[in-house]
């Protein structure tokens, strides 16, 4: 998996008061906790997270503060509701040895048999939620739907990727080809060449 690095500052007055004034200097508040890790509160600056939060891809992140790098992942972000501008960062700290828990976005691959008969394709789910060691979590999930015909679909079930447990539900729909007006004149018009 992709790994961004992130420099921050450390930050000891937690208050409100303190966090608005951060948030005038353009810098955003953190905290980085779990795995059994104290947790470490501390500032980044706002511009240098675009590419991680405006990003259809998940990252390993690789926050320095001070010289000591924390490996985590992103956990959620609170942003102004007018705005739109990030409040506050949660990052969950990743131990090697065990399981991490990460949406990986879903990548469609191949022409679907469904499109070729005239249909639409829909992609329900662009991120799975799934749980694998650090090493073995990959960019992104292939989903091949070359085979997909017209009014079917593909389910989370349908997916199996070695060393990699997904979360997302079984009956969870990723895509489906939709059945158009183009594709019912198509094969009304199929029909009537047969006759």
């Amino acid at each position: 998996m992709k790994t961004i690095k992130l420099n921050g500052q450390p930050r000891t007055n937690l208050g409100k008061k303190d966090c608005k004034q951060l948030r005038k200097q353009d810098l955003v508040p953190c905290v980085i906790y779990g795995n059994k890790a104290e947790n470490t509160n501390f500032v980044l600056v706002d511009k240098e997270l675009k590419p991680l939060v405006y990003s259809p891809f998940s990252y390993i992140v690789e926050v320095n503060i001070d010289g000591k790098i924390h490996i985590c992942v992103l956990k959620d972000i609170q942003f102004h509701p007018v705005s739109d501008k990030i409040l506050h960062i949660d990052f969950i700290n990743v131990d090697e040895s065990k399981p991490v828990s990460i949406d990986v976005p879903v990548k469609i691959t191949g022409n679907s048999e469904g499109l070729k008969q005239g249909g639409k394709l829909q992609v329900l789910n662009r991120k799975l939620k799934v749980s694998a060691l650090l090493n073995d979590l990959p960019d992104e999930l292939p989903v091949d739907i070359t085979n997909l015909q017209l009014g079917k679909s593909i389910c989370v079930g349908d997916l199996s990727i070695e060393k990699l447990n997904i979360l997302t539900p079984k009956s969870s729909i990723i895509c489906s080809v939709k059945v158009t007006r183009a594709a019912l004149g198509a094969a009304a018009a199929t029909e009537e060449v047969k006759k």
